[in-house]
């Protein structure tokens, strides 16, 4: 149990911040290797819940400046103008994933469970990236972050409800088609991703205490040691690849563990 519960706890962590989709992983690592989770609700609820600290982590200088901004903002004092609008487009762009979270939670967990659709949601995926960079080589730059920057990033986010698609991929492919460089694209995209995640998390954890589920906590508390860690080394390795690297090395990635997929799973027997 020990040892499911970190490697999942890995793959977790590492798979929510590199655009390759956490959740179509899960799918698939279930899929392939038979894994059965009794504790998946707890699980689930404590793996979002410390992905979201490595980004709290990761980021905190950041996130204390908009709590500050955001409190000098309600008490009527000056506040610094880029974050003041980085703040706005972080408050609108979680709208989307809200709503369309709540909505259409339960029916993209029953409908795209299957291996083969999270092959084919792999490929649309790598398809919108490859478009993304296609569009950034004669795109002209606008690094100025909007409220309406914010919200079209923010219903790119949602496109991650879809299992395979993948939050960052889709937030920062998002960022890159509306001007800003891969790396504030990046950068938007963890920032953005704390309230979902937090509250994803939440959500799951308060249904636990409602349910009647018997928790193993130790295993639960291994995997989201797990996740945290190498959380934290996906977020800061993504932030430097950006910098100096394109999607491509992901895009092939997707491209390839898609094909692999529909072999295993139209072929395999």
């Amino acid at each position: 149990m020990m040892t499911e519960s970190l490697s999942l706890g890995v793959l977790q962590g590492l798979t929510e911040f590199l655009p390759v989709s956490s959740t179509g992983h899960l799918v698939l690592a279930r899929a392939l290797f038979g894994v059965e989770d009794a504790n998946a609700l707890a699980f689930d609820a404590v793996l979002h819940l410390a992905t979201a600290l490595a980004v709290i982590v990761y980021f905190r200088q950041d996130l204390w400046t908009l709590v500050q901004a955001l409190l000098r903002k309600l008490g009527r004092l000056p506040v610094n103008e880029k974050d003041e609008r980085l703040l706005y487009a972080l408050l609108v762009g979680t709208i989307p994933a809200v709503i369309l979270g709540l909505s259409l939670e339960t029916l993209m967990a029953t409908l795209f469970r299957s291996p083969l659709l999270v092959a084919a949601v792999l490929v649309a995926g790598s398809v919108l990236f490859m478009y993304a960079e296609w569009r950034y080589l004669s795109a002209p730059r606008d690094e100025r972050m909007t409220w309406r920057k914010g919200l079209a990033i923010g219903f790119f986010q949602s496109l991650a409800l879809i299992p395979g698609m993948s939050r960052s991929g889709a937030t920062i492919v998002g960022g890159m088609l509306l001007g800003l460089s891969r790396s504030e694209a990046a950068r938007f995209a963890f920032l953005l991703a704390v309230p979902v995640i937090t509250g994803a998390g939440m959500k799951k954890f308060l249904e636990l205490l409602t349910s009647d589920t018997t928790v193993v906590w130790s295993a639960v508390a291994g995997g989201a040691v797990a996740a945290f860690l190498s959380g934290l080394f996906a977020v800061h390795f993504m932030i430097g690849f950006v910098r100096r690297h394109t999607l491509w090395p992901f895009i092939w990635y997707r491209l390839v563990l898609a094909g692999f997929v529909i072999f295993v799973f139209t072929f395999g027997g």
